[in-house]
C-alpha cells in the first residue's frame, strides 16, 4: 500500500499559528520534506518534534523528485513543508504534488495560515472576487508590463514583493494604478506587523526601511463602468504622451502602459498613434 504525501501549510511568522492537526501529522509521518530544513527545524523544536527532515527546493528538484516518490509508493508517508505558508503558493511543492497525482497516490492537504488571505481580511476591501498572484518580477521593464496586466484585474487581487523591491515598484505602481486603492502588508502575525494604507504614490514616500516580506493588495477599480466617459481620443493620446514625456522621467514604455490603460487602448495601439503622428509632425 502506497504512502500518503501531506502538504502541510505552515505559520508565516507567529509559531502559534499552526493547527492541531498539522501538528499531528509532522509527528506522525515518516519523514518532512521542507523548504530549508534548518527553519523547519526550529518549528519543530519549539514543538517538540522529532521527525527526520530532507530538503527539497527549486534547486534540488529535479533530483529529489524521484527520490521522494519512491519513498510514497514503497509506503512511507510525507509532509512537505514550506520556509512559511502552504506549499506550492510561490513556493516549492507543486511539482510533488502533480507527481503524486499522475501515479495516483494519495495526496492530503493539511490548510493553515495563508500571507494573502490574512493581508485581505485586513484591507476592508471586497473579499469576492478575489485573484491573488505572485511575485512580481526582478527586472523593471518586466515588472510595468505584469502591473500592468495585474491592473486590468477589477475587483481586488494581492503579489507579493521583496523588500529591497517594494519602493521602486510601488514608484512604478503609481503611474499604472493611478488613485486605485492599495494596502501594503509586511511582517505579518510578527510583533511588528503594519499595514500601510493609500495609492501607490503615497506609499512609496511613507514605506520606512523595508524588512520582511511584503504582501499588497490591489483594491477594486472603482472607475471600471466609467470607461466610457474617461476613455481618452486619438489626438488627446498623442498630446499627453509629449506632455508626460516633457515633464517626468519615465520612460517612455511606462507612459504608453499608462496612456493605454486610460484610453481603452492596447499598448501596441498606443504605440502605433505616436508613430503616426510622429511621421504627419504632430509633436512639440
Amino acid at each position: 500500500m502506497s504512502g500518503t504525501l501531506y502538504v502541510v501549510a505552515t505559520p508565516i511568522g507567529n509559531l502559534e499559528d499552526i493547527t492541531l492537526r498539522a501538528l499531528r501529522i509532522l509527528r506522525e509521518v515518516d519523514v518532512i520534506a521542507a523548504e530549508d530544513t534548518r527553519r523547519t527545524a526550529r518549528l519543530l523544536s519549539h514543538h517538540g518534534i522529532s521527525t527526520p527532515t530532507v530538503s527539497f527546493h527549486e534547486h534540488n528538484t529535479r533530483s529529489r523528485l524521484p527520490q521522494l516518490v519512491g519513498r510514497l509508493q514503497a509506503g512511507q508517508s510525507i509532509a512537505i513543508v514550506t520556509d512559511a505558508g502552504t506549499p506550492g503558493v510561490s513556493d516549492p511543492g507543486r511539482e510533488l504534488v502533480q507527481a503524486a497525482i499522475d501515479r495516483e497516490l494519495p495526496v492530503d492537504p493539511i490548510p493553515g495560515a495563508s500571507a494573502p488571505l490574512v493581508a485581505l481580511i485586513a484591507s476592508g476591501f471586497p473579499l469576492v472576487p478575489f485573484t491573488m498572484f505572485g511575485f512580481a518580477p526582478n527586472r523593471s521593464k518586466d515588472r510595468v508590463v505584469w502591473l500592468s496586466m495585474i491592473t486590468r484585474t477589477a475587483h481586488t487581487c494581492s503579489f507579493f514583493e521583496a523588500p529591497h523591491r517594494i519602493r521602486q515598484t510601488l514608484d512604478e505602481g503609481g503611474d499604472i494604478f493611478g488613485e486605485r486603492p492599495i494596502m501594503v502588508a509586511r511582517e505579518l502575525t510578527k510583533v511588528h506587523q503594519e499595514f500601510l494604507r493609500g495609492t501607490a504614490r503615497e506609499l512609496s514616500r511613507r514605506i520606512g526601511a523595508p524588512r520582511g516580506e511584503f504582501t499588497i493588495i490591489l483594491g477594486p477599480d472603482e472607475n471600471t463602468n466609467k470607461n466610457d466617459e474617461v476613455r481618452l481620443n486619438d489626438d488627446e493620446v498623442v498630446r499627453e504622451f509629449w506632455q508626460i514625456t516633457e515633464t517626468s522621467g519615465h520612460s517612455r514604455r511606462q507612459i504608453v502602459t499608462s496612456l493605454a490603460k486610460r484610453s481603452g487602448r492596447s499598448a501596441k495601439d498606443v504605440y502605433a498613434l505616436i508613430e503616426r503622428a510622429k511621421k504627419l509632425g504632430v509633436q512639440p
